[in-house]
């Protein structure tokens, strides 16, 4: 059962970024369920190499706990990754949201659309964005796009600094 796309958003940042870990390990071969990141976090603490302050391991794992217990240990630890869009896209994406020529609330697939023709280069001609980042920011979104779907809000998506 797959959780739904707003569970991502009662997540620690600090859980979310062990999770992406490893949700992107190269040497996984099934994606990781919660149980898989519960011993992940387990092996994390007699690893000779510790990526997380203990205290924030031990608060990880009562989070983790939490979120099994809600969830069930199956859920697909994918789901609790937060996703946020870069600081070119997240400028973007704000563009797009004042753009009157846009709908009121623009979709990831209204922004896809609106970058391809012309928005990017608009705003790299304003000097808001690199000038290399063009292509960079277009595989951003589509990745965006295939986990949420082109019709996901692209304001949930802009990274508040």
């Amino acid at each position: 059962m797959r959780a739904p796309i707003d569970v991502a958003t009662r997540v620690s940042s600090q859980l979310s970024a062990f999770i992406d870990r490893l949700v992107n390990d190269p040497d996984r071969e099934d994606p990781p369920t919660l149980q898989d990141v519960r011993a992940a976090l387990h092996e994390s603490g007699r690893a000779t190499e510790v990526r997380m302050h203990p205290q924030e391991r031990t608060s990880a794992l009562a989070e983790i706990e939490s979120h099994i217990e809600e969830y069930g240990g199956e859920a697909l630890a994918i789901d609790f990754v937060t996703a946020n869009a870069s600081e070119g896209l997240s400028r973007i994406i704000e563009t797009a949201m004042t753009d009157v020529r846009l709908p009121k609330n623009p979709t990831l697939g209204a922004v896809r659309h609106a970058m391809a023709n012309g928005l990017t280069a608009r705003l790299v001609g304003d000097g808001s964005i690199d000038p290399d980042a063009d292509d960079t920011l277009l595989s951003e979104i589509d990745a965006i796009i295939r986990r949420f779907g082109k019709d996901a809000v692209a304001e949930f998506f802009v990274r508040l600094e």
